[in-house]
């Protein structure tokens, strides 16, 4: 998973002085709301990389026709405790294969963080009081899990699980190699 530093980030919501404009000029990397993109799908080349912003409210079956339009999806939390961007997400991935990059906004905590990357997203903004290096971590607290996810889609009894535990040990090992851990 990757954590986005919205200063470097290539994406840009294409909007006005007045908020978003009905009908953006096409340019690539443009992050358009729902509305946006319903107004300019049709015209918009398929070469210009589009990406789409989804209140958690939304239907993922609206956009199951323009997904292999898309390059970002980027799914809201408006509080932390509002978990209907994580079932958004593994439907992106689970049911419609979207193979673009799924990105988690708003109240996004470090907490959340191994739960967003097992339900399918790919890149997260956290919230400005949650630290980088702190989340980073989070990915690693759990050697494996029981239930399947969008990543490993097979529950831990139809796995070979101690291959798996033997390997991520083993990547562990090498990458803390010489670092006095």
């Amino acid at each position: 998973m990757q954590f986005i530093n919205t200063a470097q980030d290539p994406w840009h919501a294409a909007g006005g002085e007045d908020g978003p404009q009905p009908h953006p000029p096409v340019r690539a990397h443009s992050l358009l709301t729902l509305e946006q993109w319903h107004a300019v799908r049709d015209t918009w080349p398929a070469d210009v990389p589009a990406g789409v912003l989804l209140a958690n409210t939304v239907d993922i079956e609206t956009l199951a026709t323009d997904l292999p339009r898309l390059g970002l999806v980027v799914l809201h939390f408006p509080k932390w405790v509002d978990g209907r961007a994580y079932t958004q997400a593994r439907l992106l991935r689970a049911r419609y294969r979207f193979a673009g990059q799924v990105r988690a906004t708003g109240d996004v905590l470090v907490d959340m963080v191994p739960l967003l990357a097992r339900t399918g997203f790919s890149t997260a903004q956290l919230r400005s009081d949650q630290n980088r290096e702190a989340a980073e971590r989070a990915l690693g607290y759990f050697a494996g899990h029981y239930q399947g996810d969008v990543q490993e889609p097979k529950p831990a009894f139809a796995r070979d699980v101690d291959a798996e535990l033997a390997a991520k040990r083993q990547a562990d090992a090498d990458h803390f190699a010489g670092q006095g851990i």
